[in-house]
C-alpha cells in the first residue's frame, strides 16, 4: 500500500471524504507492457503530463474543501458554533471602545491582560497553544477563568496562518495584543528552535495577517528587558543602544524589535513595543525564581540562590502584575492607528518602544526577596548560595521608565513586599495549602 502522502482525498458527500490509493502493482504491470516501446513511452509521459495538470487542480479544489465551515467544524474551529463565539467575545460593550485579539490569553500576562479589557467592556478574543513549557494545567485554569468573565480562547497556534485569517475574517480586531512567545532563559540551551519558532516566525505571521487586512488593527507587543544585554549602565534608557545579548531569549525579543521596525516602516502598520522586566504576581509562571521559590520554602525544600563574580547578589527590577496590565492597557488606548490597508501603506503610522518596569525602588537582590518571602510564609528558607558558571541574564540595573511616564500615564504603586504577600496568598490558595502560618496583611 503506498504512504499515505500519495493517497487522495476524494469529496464523496458534502462535508465527507473518502481515501483513494492507486494500486500499485496493477500500474506496476501496466508500466512493464507499455514501456517495451518508444511509441509507448512517449504516450505515457503525455499521460503523465495531463494526470498530473488534474493533480493539481484537484489539490486546489480539496484546499478550498478544507477551508469550508463544516470541515473545520468538525475540529471545533471555523464551523458556525466557533464563528458565533468569536463574534461574542469580540463584542464591545463600551462607548468607544475597542476590538483585541490577545495572543497568549492563557500566559500570566495574557489572562490579567484580558481580563482588564473584557472588566471595562472591550471585546476580546484569545489565541493560545497551551505547551507544555511549564505544563498546561495552569494555563487551562486560567483559560475557564477568562471563559467564566465571557473571554473566548481559540487553541490554536499563531504560526497557523489559515486560523489567523479566520479570526481576522471573523472579527474586524481594531487592537491586536500580541503576548505569545517562548519564555525563559536557560530552556533555550536545550530548546532552540522553539524560540525561533514563536518569538520570530510567529511574529512574523502575525504581522502578515495584520497587515493584509482591510482595516489594518494597531499592534502592541511583548518584547524584554533582556535586550539590553549585558550592560553596567543605569539606568536603562529606551533611547539606550541595545548590547549583545545574554541569552538567545533576548537575541529573538531583539530581533523582533527590528523586525516590528521594519513593518510599521514599509506597511504603516501602528506598532508599540513593551520591554517588560520580571513581572510577578498572582496566577504567575511556575517557572519563574519567586514562584519556586515560595514552593520550596513551603514545602519545606531547599533553595538556591546563586551571586556572580566577586560574590555580588544577582539583582531584579520586579513589577507586580497590575502595574503592567495598567501600562498594556494604556499602549492599546494610546496607539493611534495604522495607515495602510491591505498591505499598502497610506501614510507614516506610530512605532513605539516603553520600558515597563518599577520606579518604586531600586532593584532588589535575591536574598532580599527570599527574606519578604520567609516573612509572608512565616518560614525560614534553607539555602544553598552558589556562584554562577556559564552564561546566565546578568543583573538589571535600574530602569527608567520616564518615557512610559510621560506618553501613557504609567506609574507602578505596589511594592514588592506588598505584591509578594498577595502572591503568597495566591499561591496557598490555589494549591490548597494550609495558611496557618502565613502573615496576615
Amino acid at each position: 500500500m503506498p504512504p499515505l502522502e500519495e493517497a487522495l482525498l476524494v469529496p464523496s458527500s458534502p462535508g465527507r471524504f473518502k481515501i483513494y490509493r492507486p494500486q500499485s502493482h496493477i500500474m506496476n504491470r501496466a508500466f512493464h507492457r507499455c514501456f517495451a516501446s518508444t511509441t509507448m513511452v512517449l504516450l505515457w509521459a503525455l499521460i503523465l503530463i495531463a494526470f498530473t495538470a488534474s493533480y493539481l487542480t484537484f489539490v486546489d479544489t480539496g484546499n478550498r474543501y478544507l477551508h469550508h465551515s463544516s470541515f473545520w467544524d468538525h475540529g471545533g474551529i471555523g464551523g458556525i458554533q466557533w464563528e458565533k463565539k468569536v463574534r461574542s467575545s469580540a463584542q464591545i460593550l463600551r462607548a468607544d471602545g475597542i476590538s483585541v485579539l490577545v495572543t497568549g490569553a492563557a500566559g500570566f500576562i495574557g489572562t490579567h491582560v484580558a481580563l482588564a479589557l473584557k472588566t471595562r467592556g472591550d471585546g476580546v478574543v484569545g489565541v493560545d497553544n497551551f505547551d507544555n513549557y511549564y505544563g498546561p494545567s495552569l494555563k487551562r485554569t486560567r483559560r475557564a477563568l477568562l471563559e467564566a468573565h465571557g473571554v473566548f480562547i481559540v487553541d490554536g497556534d499563531i504560526n497557523d496562518q489559515r486560523l489567523l485569517a479566520k479570526l481576522f475574517d471573523t472579527v474586524a480586531f481594531t487592537h491586536v495584543m500580541h503576548l505569545a512567545a517562548q519564555v525563559g532563559v536557560r530552556y533555550g540551551v536545550d530548546n532552540p528552535y522553539s524560540y525561533v519558532h514563536s518569538n520570530v516566525a510567529g511574529l512574523v505571521t502575525l504581522l502578515e495577517q495584520c497587515k493584509c487586512a482591510g482595516r489594518q488593527p494597531a499592534v502592541v507587543w511583548a518584547s524584554s528587558g533582556s535586550v539590553y544585554g549585558v550592560n553596567n549602565k543605569a539606568p536603562f534608557s529606551e533611547s539606550d543602544p541595545a548590547n549583545p545579548p545574554a541569552s538567545l531569549y533576548a537575541s529573538t525579543k531583539k530581533t523582533g524589535e527590528e523586525i516590528t521596525h521594519t513593518y510599521n516602516r514599509l506597511y504603516g502598520l501602528s506598532i508599540t513595543g513593551l520591554r517588560f522586566f520580571t513581572v510577578y504576581g498572582p496566577w504567575g509562571r511556575p517557572d519563574m525564581v519567586y514562584f519556586s521559590f515560595t514552593r520550596n520554602i513551603s514545602e519545606g525544600t531547599p533553595i538556591t540562590v546563586y551571586r556572580v563574580k566577586d560574590r555580588v547578589d544577582l539583582a531584579r527590577d520586579f513589577i507586580y502584575i497590575d502595574d503592567v496590565v495598567k501600562g498594556c492597557v494604556a499602549s492599546l488606548d494610546t496607539s493611534g492607528k495604522s495607515t495602510g490597508s491591505g498591505g499598502k501603506k497610506k501614510g507614516s503610522a506610530p512605532y513605539r518602544i516603553f520600558n515597563l518596569g518599577n520606579s518604586i525602588s531600586s532593584p532588589v537582590t535575591v536574598p532580599a526577596m527570599v527574606r519578604i518571602l520567609e516573612d509572608s510564609l512565616g518560614m525560614k528558607a534553607k539555602m544553598d548560595v552558589t556562584d554562577v558558571t556559564g552564561n546566565v541574564d546578568f543583573s538589571f540595573p535600574h530602569v527608567n521608565i520616564s518615557l512610559a511616564q510621560k506618553e501613557l500615564g504609567y506609574n507602578p504603586t505596589t511594592d514588592l513586599q506588598s505584591g509578594l504577600r498577595k502572591f503568597v496568598k495566591w499561591y496557598l490558595w490555589y494549591y490548597g495549602k494550609p495558611s496557618a502560618h502565613l502573615n496576615q496583611f
